[in-house]
């Protein structure tokens, strides 16, 4: 070993000892005849120091000449600081250098390697392998770490069999497209890369396997955000011979073991919520239980008094915002142009204030009377001090625009404690939604979900009002699991398909063998995946995964650091059997 400690290492117990570090440059402060070294590696920084008159003349000029990033190895013996710096764990001692060898020398980077650092997010990005280097962006990839081995450590107690699936499989539709792969010994055949692993992990319960799990990289190329990447990593998990109840108690003890030994936090009991209450209470179904502010319908008490929007609209609804009643008119016309931005798109905003005398002061005065008022308050549970906003439309762009509002005044009100975790197990989903683009149901998570057998006569005669035996699991309003219980027989499979306006000749191309795997004994089995990155993300207190993924691409799938995705040569071409034509897009 070129060192015998490593730069976070040193303590007063070790004063008087020859010690070997090498790191890399942190920070250099010459003062003349007196020069200080930060060295820092992953462990820490332990402070270096050469002095005039105790140091030879040669050696001095060595540390002078050093520069920032500067691989280095310094020998020398440990000190008692005199000035200790309580900031650091190394604070109390620093090493007096008798040896000092430049192991490589570093151009100067492009930004502040710190933890507050002067270089944009492209910047640090094209430079990826300088940016991993700040303590704080490392300590993210810790994070993971430990989240991925103590996921081992519960599924292994649990009698999961980890097994690794297939990178190169065939294209199947599940809600985004495909990364394609071209085949040079098939030509004009091409494999996908999986989006998951959904239809291996489904053959590996009829192999009897029983309990599977795997940490694995899947790829969707679909528009990106903070919280998406073109691969990402999942925690893939399938059950045989379970209900929904097993699955949904087995990964609330995963979700309680990972925050228990991560972060040191016993969770409160998960909550359960039908997708249809969160949708009519919540707007959306990944509601943030942080804070109440449920939605209120008000159609019975708010029309039919002669304002127009409200009794032209097929909703009216409302959310109490507690204590907000101090808000000025200016805070009110921000909000109301706030919801009429076309990203939320509604047509204005209605509020009341509950004043502090019992009295109400809204934005329709001309239409409600006080006591009008007084019963909204009422319906809504507020009290005086507190704040009533009303949005009126359409019901599901409605509630759609109301539950950004919610999360917008959560915000605001700083009810969204991010040390604050609220998880919640959202049940009961549409199996089918309809899509108005191509007028048919569509598969709300996949094909191979199961549809409540009592729901199942519904599938001929009302398709949208079929239930999934699907939940999903939310924290703090982020989607970070979702699975279901499986169909398991050819019959109902071929059922499903036919529903979601599969030929049969279509379903037996992309999904025969799963079908005739049915007609072998499969055993009623489902299970979940959780977006491993997004989990990491919640734990790391930060909205986008990118933090958490250590060679990320930006938000136009591009990879700045090497280039990709690139061209490639003519000869590549040639051997793949494919001429490129770049079509423009209409």
């Amino acid at each position: 070993m070129l060192r015998t400690h490593t730069c976070g290492e040193l303590r007063k117990d070790h004063v008087g000892q020859e010690v070997i570090l090498a790191g890399w440059v942190q920070r250099v402060r010459n003062k003349g005849g007196l020069i200080w070294v930060d060295l820092r590696d992953r462990y820490g920084v332990t402070q270096l120091i050469f002095e005039e008159g105790s140091t030879d003349s040669k050696l001095l000029e060595k540390a002078a000449a050093l520069g920032r990033e500067f691989v280095i190895q310094a020998t020398g013996k440990v000190l008692e600081r005199t000035s200790k710096n309580d900031k650091m764990p190394t604070g109390d001692i620093e090493i007096k250098v008798g040896i000092l060898e430049v192991l490589n020398p570093a151009k100067v980077p492009p930004f502040i390697i710190e933890d507050e650092t002067d270089g944009g997010d492209e910047l640090r990005m094209k430079y990826r392998y300088l940016d991993l280097r700040r303590n704080n962006v490392r300590q993210k990839l810790q994070l993971r770490h430990r989240m991925m081995q103590e996921t081992r450590k519960y599924m292994d107690a649990q009698d999961f069999i980890e097994v690794e699936t297939p990178v190169l499989i065939k294209s199947t539709p599940e809600g985004a497209r495909d990364f394609v792969v071209p085949s040079r010994v098939n030509p004009g055949e091409f494999y996908a890369l999986p989006q998951s692993p959904q239809t291996f992990k489904q053959l590996l319960m009829v192999s009897g396997f029983d309990r599977y799990f795997q940490i694995v990289k899947c790829f969707r190329d679909e528009d990106l955000r903070a919280d998406r990447q073109p691969e990402f990593t999942q925690i893939d998990c399938e059950m045989s011979f379970v209900s929904q109840e097993d699955i949904l108690n087995t990964f609330e003890g995963l979700v309680k073991h990972l925050f228990r030994e991560v972060k040191g936090i016993e969770l409160e009991e998960v909550k359960r919520m039908t997708f249809a209450d969160a949708i009519r209470l919540y707007g959306n179904d990944k509601p943030d239980l942080r804070f109440d502010m449920q939605f209120n319908e008000l159609n019975e008490l708010a029309q039919g008094k002669g304002f127009s929007i409200f009794d032209q609209a097929e909703l009216v609804v409302g959310i109490c915002a507690k204590g907000a009643a101090e808000y000025t008119r200016k805070q009110l016309d921000e909000l109301t142009n706030w919801v009429k931005r076309p990203q939320i798109g509604a047509k204005g905003l209605v509020y009341v204030k509950c004043n502090a005398d019992g009295t109400f002061k809204s934005s329709v005065d001309k239409f409600y009377s006080n006591d009008d008022l007084k019963t909204w308050a009422d319906k809504m549970g507020a009290a005086p001090g507190d704040l009533l906003l009303v949005l009126s439309g359409e019901e599901k762009s409605t509630r759609k625009q109301m539950s950004e509002l919610r999360l917008k005044m959560g915000e605001e009100l700083g009810l969204r404690d991010r040390a604050i975790f609220k998880p919640l197990w959202v049940v009961d989903f549409p199996l089918l939604e309809w899509d108005e683009e191509t007028q048919r149901f569509h598969a709300m998570h996949h094909p191979f979900t199961s549809p409540k057998s009592e729901d199942i006569p519904l599938l001929e005669s009302n398709p949208g009002a079929v239930r999934a035996n699907a939940y999903d699991l939310v924290i703090n309003g982020v989607e970070i699991g979702g699975g279901s219980i499986r169909i398991h027989d050819r019959a109902t499979q071929q059922l499903m398909f036919k529903h979601l306006g599969f030929t049969d000749e279509e379903a037996q191309k992309q999904f025969g063998f799963l079908m005739e795997a049915f007609e072998y004994g499969a055993p009623p089995h489902g299970g979940i995946a959780f977006g491993f990155d997004r989990l990491c993300a919640i734990f790391g207190g930060s909205d986008s995964i990118r933090d958490f993924i250590a060679f990320p691409k930006n938000n136009s799938g591009r990879d700045v650091m090497i280039d990709s995705p690139s061209t490639i040569a003519e000869e590549q071409l040639k051997e793949l059997s494919i001429k490129v034509a770049i079509v423009p897009k209409a």
